[in-house]
């Protein structure tokens, strides 16, 4: 697919696309005419970037683990350093903290639609 189409699919407009690729993080293969050919499968892989951005872990932590994505028990990283261990540690904790606030936030919100829908006034 080209990159418009995987822009449309996955909602990250086409700049963002390509400083993926300049980050090896995607690889579209190259038509003779220059134009890139991006996989379907990319559009799962790009979701899964946005998400891992999202969450706060920077892209050469996210090149590394990548591969652990598609086959996470026949991945082995010579290059892990202890450094980069504590690091992947302490942004699976920073996830874990930010998960449960968001819980506690979604289910604030439910309970407030769910109140209001009742006609019960929320509970303070």
């Amino acid at each position: 697919m080209r990159i418009g189409e995987l822009s449309e699919r996955t909602d990250t407009p086409r700049r963002l696309l390509r400083y993926y690729e300049e980050q090896d993080l995607i690889r579209p293969r190259r038509l003779p005419n220059g134009y890139r050919d991006y996989d379907p499968r990319l559009v799962d892989r790009v979701l899964q970037i946005r998400g891992l951005l999202d969450a706060g872990l920077p892209t050469r932590l996210i090149r590394q683990i990548l591969p652990c994505l598609d086959q996470p028990r026949s991945i082995h990283f010579p290059d892990a350093t202890p450094e980069m261990l504590a690091l992947l540690e302490h942004e699976r904790d920073r996830m874990t903290q930010r998960i449960a606030c968001l819980s506690r936030n979604r289910d604030a919100v439910s309970e407030y639609l769910e109140a209001v829908r009742d006609g019960n006034p929320p509970r303070e």
